[in-house]
């Protein structure tokens, strides 16, 4: 994992690219945000391209040679693809058999069968969770709707009452916890230890998701009592197969990178000796690359072959996982290019200023901004990169604890209210059959209380740590 040159910036040992003063580069960077929220949201251009033009704007505005900006830029998204962009395609092949082997639909299935009446919501946010972990947010929509729309239908439950839970769930997950993009890379930008976001994320998870899961969902389902669209229910993925994996050993896979990590974690706080035989051991295998590396590799036997693929099938399977992450990658590299646009021009000292003289706590800065971004473009990926690479110098004196907090905060900042400028309000709308202003009322309202739930969490945490 690179640290992006924070310590260095901090110290003030790099020259910035430009010798603009605070007002200038203030105005440049807002102006630089503008352009990418204007691409975005007005001109409709690709998040990758909107990045990539935002950062050269950025450095023109800041009076900065283009020369260095380009520099720069490529720099950025050159040591953001090699700290994350391995880990997203682990990942997201790791999702791909749990899906195409049944392995979800198995987990979906057997938690189902022991829940029913009361339980059901809190049953749904389990699976979107566990379900959630190794997939991005699309794919575990696409994968759980029609879950949630045939309980519903079965149950004869208010669509609200089971889909706010299982959305809650994903998103939590999405914002908070790695190896989804966003975490990663702002645990990349502001230099923290994944595994102990890895473990803080899940401490503030567990409340946010149940509060904005299946308690909000009663209320949701008095705002907006509708039922499951038939035509809505697709086939899943699961049917064409003659068997499936096993409950345990799809558990057991999932949950494998997860236990990896945080016993790499755990171990660095209780031993904290680097030449100790078990912490050398941990540290190899609760890497992130090492952690999900395994978890492929035991994926391939425990879902694929369990789920009866061939060789052949399972290399298929990879390579399907991969083409969809393309623009994935695209959009986190080019946003490690403007956060280190941002850095080199020197924006970060501008921002350890501008918090001294304010008083602004570095956590609540970290979501304000990440808010404004979010707000602006609807991108929770580009409202956390381009938040974690503004707030970065601020860790540069931080405790490990608090750094992985800040990462959070971002995090947590960029659910804040999903509305007509995000594909997820979209994809929600559809799937579900609601109106624009049925949408806002449920998903909206649901994604601003995990934000906030999260961001309270957080603040918490960092008067006891």
């Amino acid at each position: 994992m690179t640290s992006l040159s924070v310590e260095t910036l901090a110290a003030d040992a790099v020259e910035p690219i430009t010798s603009a003063g605070n007002a200038q580069l203030g105005i440049a960077v807002l102006a630089g945000i503008a352009v990418i929220v204007l691409l975005i949201t007005t001109l409709k251009l690709h998040a990758f391209l909107a990045l990539t033009i935002g950062s050269l704007a950025l450095g023109s505005f800041a009076g900065a040679p283009l020369e260095k900006t380009i520099a720069s830029f490529t720099a950025g998204l050159g040591s953001t693809v090699a700290g994350v962009g391995v880990l997203i395609a682990l990942g997201a092949i790791l999702g791909k058999l749990l899906a195409d082997s049944g392995g979800a639909d198995q987990i979906v299935d057997t938690i189902l069968a022991r829940a029913s009446g009361r339980a059901m919501p809190w049953a749904m946010v389990l699976i979107a969770s566990i379900v959630g972990l190794p997939l991005f947010f699309e794919v575990g929509i696409v994968l759980l709707i029609p879950v949630v729309l045939l309980v519903a239908k079965r149950g004869n439950y208010s669509l609200m009452r089971i889909g706010i839970p299982a959305l809650a769930g994903l998103s939590v997950m999405h914002g908070l916890i790695p190896p989804h993009p966003g975490p990663l890379v702002a645990i990349d930008a502001i230099d923290a230890n994944l595994g102990v976001t890895l473990a803080l994320g899940v401490v503030v998870a567990i409340p946010t998701v149940i509060i904005a899961g299946p308690l909000f969902s009663r209320y949701a389902a008095r705002w907006v009592d509708i039922k499951a669209p038939e035509r809505m229910v697709p086939e899943r993925a699961s049917e064409e197969l003659e068997r499936r994996p096993s409950f345990g050993a799809t558990l057991a896979t999932v949950l494998l990178p997860v236990v990896l990590m945080l016993a790499k974690a755990l171990v660095d706080i209780v031993v904290d000796d680097p030449e100790n035989g078990v912490q050398k051991v941990t540290d190899v295998i609760g890497s992130p690359l090492i952690a999900l590396l395994a978890a492929v590799i035991v994926a391939m036997f425990t879902l694929g072959r369990a789920a009866g693929f061939t060789k052949d099938r399972l290399a298929g399977t990879v390579e399907k996982s991969l083409a969809p992450i393309a623009g994935v990658l695209l959009i986190v590299g080019a946003g490690g290019g403007f956060k280190q646009t941002l850095i080199d021009s020197g924006v970060g000292r501008m921002i350890l200023e501008f918090s001294e003289d304010w008083s602004i706590p570095a956590l609540l800065l970290g979501w304000l901004i990440a808010v404004g971004i979010r707000l602006a473009t609807g991108s929770a990926t580009v409202a956390t990169i381009s938040a974690a690479g503004l707030v970065a110098p601020l860790a540069a004196d931080m405790s490990t604890a608090h750094a992985a907090l800040l990462v959070l905060a971002v995090g947590a900042g960029s659910l804040f209210f999903s509305h007509v400028n995000d594909a997820g309000f979209w994809l929600v709308k559809e799937y579900f059959g609601m109106d624009i202003g049925q949408t806002v009322k449920t998903w909206s309202v649901m994604e601003t209380i995990i934000s906030v739930c999260s961001l309270a969490f957080i603040l918490l945490l960092s008067l006891v740590l």
